[in-house]
């Protein structure tokens, strides 16, 4: 279910903001964005399973959060990371 260490770490590398950042709002973001994709491959074959339906729903309210967090402190970085990570129209 979760991603692998390794395309965590391609995450981190792409989004993170200065050496040594593991915890951004950019970086967070994108991690949960990679689980969220995820989860929503895994309910088009299993369409019943409503435990994990509640796990992705509580990723995307903290996403959501996060993103809030974000547009209030540096809108440009928001802008920026939703441009990059397609999320928003």
């Amino acid at each position: 279910m979760n991603i692998t260490k390794d395309r965590k770490s391609e995450i981190i590398e792409s989004y993170k903001t200065h050496s040594g950042d593991t915890g951004s709002p950019e970086v967070q973001v994108a991690i949960l964005s990679e689980r969220i994709e995820h989860l929503t491959e895994h309910f088009k074959t299993h369409r019943k399973d409503h435990h994990s339906r509640r796990g992705l729903l509580m990723m995307v309210g903290t996403r959501r959060r996060l993103l809030d967090y974000l547009k209030r402190t540096n809108a440009d970085r928001y802008k920026e990371l939703i441009k990059k990570l397609g999320i928003r129209k």
